[in-house]
């Protein structure tokens, strides 16, 4: 921490009770008094250093030598404040901090310790030890938080202004950039880390973690000033998120309900034995904290927002403020788990949780989902039909069809539960947004068993609410043997649970024949392949079994040859080839065949021609 020294001399200032004494051994000609502090003084050390003091002794002064008592119950920082401005004047030793440099400062000012009374005079002083404390984080605040008790004369002087611009500017920035010794948050080092290695110091560099390091800090800040500083560092661009998690730790910190789980006793034990004006004063506080939260969603917990919103009905805040924060709830209620959905009820309704304020929260989820359709292009068409290219749209309204189911079977055992608002609340999420209808079902179901006494014609508007096509095989099954049906709906479900059943045999066929096609197809491509990757072997192997054949020709044709040779010699032997005509009658045509002999090329080529020459007569001698 920052801190300034002035004055050579010794202490000279003793206390007595409420009176301070000078012992500098001359007797005092004038008593300040200051609430219910006395300071016995001498005048030349006052007047030489105040234009205001100087100007009250010369008015109510009755003569050399005579005693002069004056009251300055206005002096900014009280009887401390003037007891170092005495200190100062005398030339004893002070010392200036970032706890007490604003009342000074202030003191100062008020006093006309001006350099027209005296060269280096305290405002001249005061004033360049600010600037020195607005350049540390740590002193900021803490002269911050001295600005409450002198907060007109600071205002004037522009002292709030001036820390708040200096917290926002170094909380706006990167801690990263600037040195420790700027931002005040050095530590100690401990032994260990604080030796020396050939002359370097291996003492480790303090590194601000995260973006959270300021919090804590200006927590302990009044509300007004803390508002002013959060306001100072929007302005500045920060990141809403990063906003938003200080104001929410501030809450925490001043909100002592915040930090409890609401339930009954507890809210019963709140209203008895808070008191009115701590009661007003936390209503206040957290009317400010909703006001500044940024607007952006998903910046605070749903959680966070659910339990603010407990905590504005029991301390029975503004219906706007109740309103702002179930918009809030509703705009990320796809965020929010099935117990934060249990609010109590601080209303005169006769049910156990707040049906109403879930219905308001509800409607405001409806209507974001609209308008977020409306700008973008569109994830549904009509109701019940889905473009296949924007399924991610369906993920919050699911999620929050799901949370309102659980929160119906949740109340629907409460038998002041009327069925308007049960159908109101389950009729809200449209029919698209539930996949599988076995939550709405078993509401469904915790109604009929609690409220046994509705009608017939009521059990069957009820019903009409779920689609008994979105039932699982585990529901339908249940449902079938359900005694508190309708029979109508009991049939109904029977229906499609064997339609489903007939729709899967037949699937369950189709699949069958397009995997046996496909194993067909399979085989048929794979010897194919087989086919072509084999085919010059193919052609190879043809070429060789149609040389084998061409030799087995060639020694066919070489045995006929042969074999007609022999029997030409037999025919001659026999005179077969003399001409008679006795063995013919007349004009009887015989034939001769003439064999041609095969000449070399011909017979290389294993053919041999056979000529049929004309028929001549034959004579018989």
């Amino acid at each position: 921490m920052a801190f300034l020294r002035l004055g050579s001399k010794s202490e000279i200032f003793h206390r007595e009770g409420h009176t301070w004494v000078c012992t500098s051994g001359l007797p005092s000609d004038i008593c300040i008094n200051i609430g219910e502090m006395s300071f016995n003084l001498h005048k030349f050390p006052l007047l030489s250093r105040s234009g205001l003091l100087e100007k009250l002794i010369e008015e109510y002064s009755n003569g050399e030598g005579s005693s002069l008592n004056l009251r300055l119950d206005d002096i900014p920082g009280g009887a401390k404040a003037f007891e170092l401005i005495s200190k100062f004047c005398y030339g004893v030793r002070m010392e200036l901090t970032a706890y007490n440099i604003v009342s000074v400062r202030c003191a100062a000012e008020y006093l006309r310790m001006t350099e027209d009374y005296g060269d280096g005079n305290l405002v001249m002083q005061a004033e360049a030890f600010l600037n020195e404390v607005l350049g540390n984080w740590s002193d900021s605040v803490r002269a911050l938080e001295a600005c409450e008790e002198v907060m007109p004369q600071a205002e004037e002087l522009h002292i709030v202004s001036r820390c708040i611009e200096s917290l926002a500017t170094k909380a706006s920035a990167d801690p990263s950039l600037f040195s420790t010794t700027s931002w005040g948050r050095e530590t100690r080092p401990s032994p260990e880390d604080s030796g020396l290695w050939n002359g370097i110091s291996t003492a480790t560099k303090t590194q601000h973690t995260g973006e959270d390091w300021w919090y804590q800090d200006v927590s302990f800040l009044s509300l007004p000033l803390y508002k002013r500083l959060i306001l100072a560092i929007e302005s500045r661009g920060l990141r809403p998120e990063t906003i938003a998690a200080s104001v929410v730790h501030y809450a925490r910190r001043y909100l002592p309900l915040m930090n409890r789980q609401s339930s009954f006793d507890d809210v019963n034990s709140t209203v008895t034995n808070m008191p009115n004006t701590c009661e007003a004063d936390q209503r206040a506080l957290l009317e400010e904290i909703v006001g500044l939260l940024p607007n952006k969603k998903g910046v605070a917990s749903t959680k966070f927002l659910i339990r603010l919103l407990r905590t504005a009905m029991v301390l029975h805040t503004s219906p706007s403020c109740r309103e702002n924060l179930e918009m809030r709830v509703g705009a990320q209620l796809d965020q929010a788990s099935l117990l934060d959905l249990l609010i109590p009820n601080m209303g005169y309704s006769e049910t156990l949780y707040d049906v109403d304020c879930v219905q308001r929260i509800l409607d405001h989820f409806m209507l974001v989902q609209q308008a977020a359709a409306l700008a973008t292009p569109p994830g549904i068409a009509e109701e019940g039909q889905i473009i296949k290219e924007s399924p991610d749209s369906l993920t919050p309204i699911t999620m929050v069809a799901t949370l309102i189911d659980g929160f119906l079977a949740e109340v629907a055992s409460d038998v002041n539960f009327k069925l308007p608002k049960f159908e109101a609340l389950a009729a809200t999420i449209p029919d698209y947004a539930r996949p599988v209808n076995d939550g709405l079902y078993h509401a469904i179901d915790v109604y009929m068993k609690t409220h046994h006494w509705i009608a017939d014609g009521e059990r069957e508007q009820l019903c009409r609410l779920m689609n008994c096509q979105k039932l699982s095989l585990e529901a339908s099954t249940h449902a079938a043997q359900n005694e508190r049906l309708p029979l109508r709906v009991i049939v109904q479900v029977l229906f499609f649970e064997q339609l489903r059943l007939r729709t899967s045999i037949s699937g369950w066929f189709f699949v069958s024949d397009n995997l046996e096609n496909s194993q067909n197809q399979r085989n048929s491509a794979a010897a194919q392949q087989q086919r072509d990757n084999g085919g010059d072997d193919d052609v190879k192997q043809r070429v060789s079994e149609l040389e084998k054949d061409c030799s087995s020709m060639k020694e066919e044709i070489q045995k006929l040859m042969k074999t007609k040779r022999s029997w030409r010699n037999f025919t001659r032997r026999l005179g077969f080839n003399r001409k008679s005509n006795s063995c013919c009658p007349k004009g009887s045509k015989a034939s001769k065949l003439r064999a041609v002999a095969p000449s070399s090329g011909n017979r290389q080529q294993n053919c041999e021609k056979i000529e049929v020459v004309p028929p001549e007569t034959v004579k018989v001698n």
